[in-house]
Order: C-alpha cells, then structure tokens, then sequence
C-alpha cells in the first residue's frame, strides 16, 4: 500500500499525514484532514484487518451460502438471492439508484469529513469491504479529488445512503466532483488527470460505502470544531458585558458551585473568575450600591454551564461514533467456532447523533436568548447608568438600537432551529425501514444554528465594546484583548452610521477567526 510522509504543500507548507487505526481518531484530526491540513493513512494492523475481513466475504461466496448483503437484494427486496455472475452489477445499481440526493452541495470539508470517517469505520475490520475500496478513498483524499454531494437526501438510517452513494459514485468514475472554482465537473476527466482508474466493486462493497452515519456525523464535526470555538467566547462576552454593566463577579465564587457541583457550572464560573481578574472596572465598583445584579448576569454559570454540558455531551457521543463501525451487515472474521461471523443489526441508525444534534440546537437557542437579554440591560438607560443605546447624542441618534433588533432577527431563527428533527420519523422501503432518525436533518440544522448564535454574540459584543467607551477605567486584559480585537475590525461609533459590515464581520470572526486562541496567547488558557 502507498505509504505517505510529510511533504512539500504548494511549494513552501509541509504537510503531515495522520493515520488511521478505526479506534483513536478525533474531530480535530478529521478537521484538519478536510481543511487540506493533513494527509491520511492507516495503520499496517487495520490492513491485516480489513484483509482477513475480505477473505471471510469471499469464503461466503466460494460456499454458495445465501447472506444479507453479499449475494441479496436491499430493503424490502431482501429476499431475493443474486447470482455470482450478477453480484459486481448490483453493488453498482445500488449505488447508481441510491444516488438521488438533491438541494445544495456540501461544502468540500464536509465530504472530505464524510470521506475520513468512512475510511475509519472500514479500518476496524468489520464491513467486509475489498481493500481496493478503502485504498481509492485514501487517493481521493491526498489527491484532492473530491465528490460532488447534494446535502439532501438522507433520513438517518441505513445510514446517510443518498449523500454517501454520491460519494461513491465517483469512487466508480461516475458522477460529478468539485473543483477549485467551486464549481463540478466530470469524474471522469479528473481521475484521468490525477492517474487513477475507476473503482470496481466487489461483493458488499457498494454497500458498505453507503450504510453508514458519515453524513450526520461531518455536520457534527464541523459543528462541534465552531461551538468549540464559541462557548468560550460567549463567557468572553458575557464578562465584557458584564464590565460595561458594571456588575460583580462575586456570583462565580468557587464556594458557590461546590454547593452545586454541575460540572459545566463549575467549569464556567472558573472561567468567569479567571477572565475578571486584575479588572480596574470591578475593582472600583466593588462596593457600590447594587445589591444583586440582573438574572442574565448573576446566573450565567448555571446557564452557560448547562450548554456546556451538552457539549461535553456532544463531544463524548463524537469520539465513540468516530471510532465505530456503522456498518450492516457486520463481518467478525475472529468469530470463535459456532459464532456467526456475518451478523445482520443497526449500527447504521442515526438516533443517537440526531437527538444529541437537536439537544445542543436547543441548548444554544438558551445561550443566544440569554445574550440578548444582557444586550437590553445594557442599551436600557434606566438599567445601565449608560446613554440611551449608546448613543452620543441622544435623540438626534439611535445609536445600538436597532442592534439589538438584528439579534432578536437572528434569535427568532435561532428559536426555529431549536424545534427538534428527530421528533419526526417515516416508514420507508415498503415497511422494511420502519423507523428512521432525521439525524441528518438535525445535524444540518445544528450547523446553521451555529451561525444564528455567532450572529447573536457578535451583536452583544458590540454593543458591549460601545458601551466600555464611556468608562475611563481599564477592563481586565481578557477584555482588553477581545476589545482589541473588535476594533481592529470596528471602529468606535462616534455618532450614528450603519454597523452591518462590523456585525458581519465580527461574527465571522468569532467563528472562523482564531480569536480564542489569540486572546489566550495574550493572556492564559481558559479552563476547559
């Protein structure tokens, strides 16, 4: 097999090749292989797997026994045995006839995810697959040749079948693939070009590539890969809220969530704490008159942290479904005597992705709901001690106002998302697939959610970069260092003008920006 070092990328990058074993991949790993980061490979040990894997297929074959997936038809028409001369034309019907997906393409990265995940789960050994399939994916990969998939067309059982047989597809030298400009072309051409042949499948090679979550789980990845990037900085920008509040961060005493020990309370009240040190603002108004301050501040451990445990639970249902086999029919070519070594089951049933997808859709509705209403604390005269919205001149401007309406536009969408997917389900296949997940529509609708939230953060972080301008005293350096930030790409609002590019912008950065890493280069890393 082709094995891959590091190398040049473009003449001046180096490029390092990450290898697969099915049991020790992670979502950053996967990123980076769908970014063009990293080149892919697997280990010797998960050939011989898959190798000893075949040869069980095969040795059906040699047999004449009749098993689900190797000489049968699919679904409803399972009982129909195939015969040995038919076998390479039903795995390519399957996969010309399942490829009937339709909407929007997905983005390069996300086939790419789909691609690197598919290759794992074959490198546990247990889909049966020939080694050729496995191989031309690794080609794809490193040659940068990559599918043309409409994202529709999924239901979250039997896997992701339409997206995924438009992946293979073009493994066959069928179909369509992407291209630099971001537009398709033939398959054909391309390979070609690169100097690869189309893919001949085998006996349940088409199959295997299409019975799988690899759908549902890249539109994971890719969501976990920004939320991991956004929850800090909404602890960020609620603080810097908070600063221009002029409220306490005595809420966050460590004292106070020992009594109630949730682990994402714990978590992001230590964050609260350690990003208002050294805070001139808090320090000056430690003793003011406020008593006790507004719920969307005073309770922003318990309902950040709550978030932040449905990632930590989102991040746990990844690195197990990662290194799984999401395959059926399974093959367990160490099946001790007397085992069945072909086992029919479910693994490709997307349930579990779906319902942790539409938990987090729901749970970060709860974090934009509970920034937009800081950003009314703050832009409310009455409630902050601040000029009216913000503005300079008040009356002849508006100043923030109609920011806050932006964010309840977004929230708005943000309150659709959180609708769950998986409340709904069809039976399909003439009754075969009787129950299916819609976890590819969960999926899908946690990635945009994700862009509704940067959108809401964004909003509040303007508004709270403007109203720290009123105050001379200085706010902590984790403020500083974001505030900067800010105004590196939105200048200070001196009287009123339109502030659509610096919400745009600001959003884009929260999201793809490496802000977080950046302001804890300046200043420490925030506990995680």
């Amino acid at each position: 097999m082709r094995v891959l070092s590091t190398h040049c990328l473009q003449g001046s990058d180096f490029i390092s090749t990450i290898t697969l074993d099915g049991n020790t991949l992670s979502s950053s790993e996967i990123w980076r292989i769908a970014t063009g980061d990293a080149d892919v490979d697997i280990s010797q040990s998960s050939w011989d797997r898959i190798i000893k894997s075949r040869k069980v297929v095969e040795d059906i074959l040699h047999s004449g026994e009749i098993v689900y997936g190797i000489n049968t038809g699919f679904g409803a028409l399972v009982n129909q045995t195939i015969s040995e001369d038919d076998l390479q034309q039903l795995q390519v019907n399957l996969i010309r006839s399942h490829a009937t997906g339709i909407g929007e393409l997905m983005s390069k990265e996300s086939v790419r995810a789909m691609m690197t995940v598919r290759i794992n789960s074959f490198a546990k050994g247990y889909s049966g697959v020939h080694p050729n399939v496995v191989q031309q994916l690794l080609d794809f990969l490193n040659l940068d040749i990559t599918p043309a998939v409409p994202r529709i067309g999924s239901l979250g059982a039997s896997g992701d079948l339409a997206p995924l047989s438009h992946m293979a597809l073009a493994l066959i030298g069928e179909g369509e693939v992407l291209t630099e400009e971001n537009s398709v072309t033939s398959t054909k051409e391309v390979l070609i070009e690169k100097g690869l042949i189309p893919l001949e499948l085998g006996a349940k090679d088409g199959l295997s590539l299409i019975n799988g979550t690899s759908q549902m789980l890249s539109l994971l990845i890719e969501s976990e890969q920004i939320l991991s990037q956004l929850l800090p900085l909404a602890d960020i920008i609620m603080c810097t809220s908070l600063e221009a509040f002029k409220g306490t961060v005595v809420p966050s005493d460590s004292r106070v969530h020992e009594a109630r020990p949730h682990p994402g309370q714990k978590l992001v009240a230590s964050r609260i704490r350690q990003i208002m040190e050294n805070s001139e603002i808090h320090a000056n108004h430690s003793d003011c008159e406020k008593v006790q301050d507004p719920y969307s501040f005073r309770c922003a451990p318990q309902v950040h942290g709550a978030i932040n445990e449905s990632f930590m639970q989102l991040r746990s249902t990844l690195e197990i479904e990662i290194n799984s086999t999401t395959d059926n029919p399974l093959v367990f070519f160490d099946s001790d005597d007397g085992e069945q070594k072909i086992v029919s089951q479910g693994n490709f049933h997307g349930e579990i992705l779906g319902l942790v997808a539409d938990k987090m859709s729901l749970s970060i509705f709860e974090l934009g709901s509970i920034s937009e209403r800081r950003m009314d604390q703050l832009l409310d005269a009455k409630k902050s001690g601040l000029p009216p919205f913000l503005a300079s001149n008040s009356g002849l401007e508006s100043g923030l106002m109609i920011v806050q309406y932006v964010a309840g536009a977004s929230l708005s969408e943000l309150h659709g998302h959180a609708s769950p997917r998986t409340a709904f389900s069809t039976s399909t296949s003439a009754g075969q697939e009787d129950h299916v997940s819609m976890g590819a529509t969960a999926c899908w609708n946690l990635l945009q959610a994700t862009q509704r939230l940067s959108e809401v953060l964004a909003c509040e972080l303007l508004i709270a970069c403007q109203a720290l301008e009123f105050d001379n005293l200085k706010p902590s350096p984790f403020i500083q260092s974001i505030v900067k930030l800010v105004r590196d790409i939105s200048p200070k609002i001196e009287s009123d003008r339109s502030t659509s590019s610096d919400l745009i912008a600001i959003s884009n950065s929260l999201k793809n920006g490496g802000w977080l890493s950046r302001i804890e280069a300046e200043n420490s890393r925030l506990s995680n």
